[in-house]
């Protein structure tokens, strides 16, 4: 790309860099930054020194140092998961921006496109996060694109994992199916009476 952009004589610097390393420009003296389809691949570990965490926190950090107050940033970006995605905002969020997604045709498999909007300073009315496109090709609120209050991320619940439910080591002992028992019987429902194999362990060849 940059090859391309020297023979067309393209406008402004080239600068060849690993975007994983920060970048090295001086600070507030960026006025928008625009990616396509590369931030995601900072969640890859192409080498075993590689640290998506780290990666993507010098990338932000750097990046919110080197633009000015109020300045825009918008990423185009393809996550490979919830998770994935999950992982860039946090990084964004954590080195101080303010945004989230905008997702355009979001029922689209084809034409379905993510956007990481953020702004560089504290949520303000000029930082809100515009709305995606829907299938008619107009405006549509997306529930996962901001926080009405406050303008920062909010990914919608339906998204985020059950927690697992916390177990001791020995497991749901005999008192605990007693107990349980007694409750189902006072509802009503009909219930095995107890016995001297009641919550015994089956043996793994059972």
């Amino acid at each position: 790309m940059l090859d391309i952009a020297l023979e067309r004589e393209a406008e402004g610097d080239l600068l060849l860099g690993d975007m994983g390393q920060g970048l090295g420009l001086r600070p507030g003296v960026i006025d928008g930054a625009i990616s396509i389809s590369a931030v995601q691949w900072l969640c890859n570990a192409d080498k075993s020194s590689h640290e998506p965490r780290l990666r993507l926190k010098a990338f932000f950090g750097s990046l919110y140092r080197c633009l000015a107050r109020g300045a825009r940033a918008v990423f185009q970006v393809y996550p490979e998961s919830i998770a994935q995605r999950e992982l860039i905002l946090s990084s964004a969020m954590r080195a101080g921006f303010a945004g989230g997604v905008v997702v355009d045709y979001p029922h689209s498999s084809k034409s379905r496109k993510e956007y990481l909007v953020l702004s560089c300073g504290p949520p303000s009315v000029s930082s809100a996060v515009p709305s995606g496109k829907g299938e008619d090709g107009e405006s549509a609120s997306d529930d996962s694109s901001g926080d009405e209050d406050n303008q920062t991320v909010s990914i919608s619940d339906r998204h985020r994992p059950k927690k697992k439910q916390k177990l001791n080591k020995r497991g749901k002992g005999r008192e605990w199916v007693l107990r349980k028992k007694d409750q189902m019987r006072r509802k009503g429902n009909a219930v095995p009476p107890d016995s001297k194999y009641t919550a015994r362990k089956r043996k793994s060849r059972f």
